[in-house]
């Protein structure tokens, strides 16, 4: 009996302590109506709609998710040069997406095969838009070597197609990440029912889907189709139950479609490459790393595979794979993709097999005076071309927009259907603080004498331009035109009084490859080439930032 008055006593406590904290927490729940007005959101009669069932952003296809943190870059063990190239300096990064492994030439295929069936080289116009995607499979040439079976063979026979993809300059590699993302979200709005279904299969040149596009003009996507555009059974419900035409299309708000896929940071890279998650105690980094794996050597210490070398890589002189059935890495040039552990982070290959280009313009050091965010140099900011009619300029077959390169190659960089972006002005300048034009890929520039006359050490900014050798970048100047037969003409400089190869067309690519010995395995290592030419040994992946939180939820750190 005293049991029972017992309990009854405490729930009666207890109910009341609940009464009580309910009535001094006048907190609402503003699921359905806004906390700012009041307001009923995606009422029947109208007003603001709102999708609150959106969850955080969906992982997309081939990509591993990477959250963000505070470590040391540009921290290498050995540094016998010991330049500026390598300086340490703490740098923060935001969580973000990176490709599991290298892209491979099987992906890259794909790119081609649709730019072919979209874009036929048999069409004048679009000639050169399939010739500029190409690989250059002559960097497999050697004056001095055999290596024709790897220039008729390697992009595209099926034994290699699993292989990362090398003869991609940097702009291809960019241009590669922008396709893939119009593919990705075009494939998302088709299942969600928002697109005509199969509508990817059958596009017509000019009336391709784009991201941007559908997002600043969805009406003027797939070339104005709207039977295609809002063909989808989601589209038609929408268009059953309500009159209003703002939610006929997806927008941003909506957190259905992914952000762009784009070539990763220099930090972001080697952040990732590092993998410290596997070195963390509590917010606190237990060591140092040299390698994507831990350890300070390159062969496995697990007594499974005790010997095996960690990485592809060249180990000595002449020694690209081993001894035959002995202490072997498996390749003599690139390997198979996956075929070593991943680091802490499940990337592969983040050391060795090929050398990466990363997002930034090469300078010799990284300026963390004034940003330690997100670092990043390369920032070019654009925007959408208005016309007259005061939409949106879309790019026709009339109007695509070729680059000649330095080294005579034509690309496109921009394809029908597109927006046609141009250079900010004084309109989104005009009183800001945080950027003042549209180039900023020398800003604040780290050596302090690269902006200055190199030989009298002047404080005047060289403005003329007539007497260029004497600052510092005064890298060769080629020129490449196309004549009006449309014969590519080359003027190379051979002027005798340039010092240096570095300027705003380098970019930094890290990891080391097959090529390379175990030095340039370490993360915080960093080379440049120049971003229209490519290699036998330069690869890439792509990576995609994070909205959002920067932890997935339900996720505890790691102890």
């Amino acid at each position: 009996m005293n049991i029972n008055r017992t309990l009854a006593l405490r729930l009666f406590i207890a109910l009341v302590t609940t009464g009580l904290l309910i009535s001094c927490n006048n907190s609402r729940d503003y699921k359905d109506s806004s906390r700012a007005t009041g307001w009923k959101m995606n009422a029947r009669e109208g007003g603001f709609k709102y999708n609150p069932k959106a969850k955080e952003q969906e992982t997309g296809p081939g990509l591993i998710f990477i959250e963000g943190g505070t470590f040391t870059m540009g921290r290498v063990q050995d540094d016998p040069m010991h330049d500026w190239n390598n300086t340490p300096t703490q740098q923060h990064v935001q969580s973000f997406y990176m490709d599991e492994t290298e892209v491979t030439n099987l992906m890259y295929l794909e790119y081609l095969d649709w730019l072919k069936s979209v874009f036929p080289p048999s069409e004048e116009n679009y000639r050169q838009i399939y010739q500029g995607a190409l690989p250059d499979t002559l960097v497999w040439r050697n004056r001095l070597g055999y290596n024709e079976v790897m220039t008729n063979n390697y992009l595209r026979h099926p034994a290699y197609a699993n292989y990362p993809v090398v003869g991609v300059s940097w702009i291809q590699a960019v241009e590669f990440s922008k396709w893939r993302t119009d593919r990705v979200n075009e494939l998302i709005l088709e299942e969600e029912g928002y697109t005509a279904r199969g509508a990817r299969y059958d596009v017509e040149p000019g009336e391709t889907f784009s991201t941007q596009t559908y997002l600043n003009a969805p009406s003027a996507t797939y070339g104005g189709k709207d039977s295609i555009t809002r063909g989808g059974r989601t589209s038609d419900r929408i268009v059953e139950r309500s009159e209003d035409s703002t939610d006929l299309y997806v927008q941003r708000k909506d957190g259905l479609l992914l952000p762009g896929y784009r070539l990763p940071t220099e930090a972001e890279w080697e952040y990732a490459a590092l993998g410290l998650v596997g070195l963390r105690n509590y917010n606190v980094y237990r060591g140092r790393k040299k390698y994507p794996w831990d350890g300070q050597y390159t062969r496995s210490d697990k007594r499974r595979s005790r010997g095996d070398q960690l990485a592809n890589f060249k180990q000595g002189d002449g020694d690209y794979g081993g001894i035959a059935g002995w202490s072997d890495d498996g390749a003599d040039i690139t390997a198979e993709v996956k075929s070593y552990e991943a680091n802490d982070f499940g990337l592969y290959d983040m050391a060795g097999n090929v050398a990466e280009w990363v997002a930034d313009v090469y300078r010799p050091i990284v300026d963390d005076e004034f940003n330690d965010f997100n670092y990043y140099r390369g920032n070019v900011y654009t925007k959408n071309a208005i016309g007259e009619d005061g939409k949106v300029k879309l790019v026709t077959s009339d109007s695509i927009v070729y680059d000649t390169l330095s080294n005579g190659r034509i690309v496109a960089r921009n394809l029908p259907g597109e927006i046609l972006q141009v250079p900010i002005d004084e309109e989104e300048t005009y009183l800001r603080t945080n950027f003042s034009e549209s180039d900023n890929r020398d800003y604040r520039d780290g050596d302090k004498r690269s902006s200055r006359r190199y030989q009298s050490f002047a404080d005047e900014y060289n403005d003329n331009g007539d007497n260029d050798e004497e600052r510092m970048y005064n890298s060769p100047k080629h020129k490449v035109f196309t004549d009006s037969t449309g014969r590519v003409e080359m003027q190379y400089d051979e002027s005798s009084k340039r010092t240096t190869l570095i300027d705003n067309e380098v970019r930094v690519y890290k990891g080391g490859s097959w090529r390379d010995r175990d030095y340039w395995l370490d993360p915080a290592q960093r080379r440049y080439f120049p971003q229209d030419m490519a290699t036998d040994y330069i690869g890439f992946r792509c990576a995609m930032s994070r909205v959002g939180s920067k932890s997935k939820k339900g996720k505890r750190p790691r102890n």
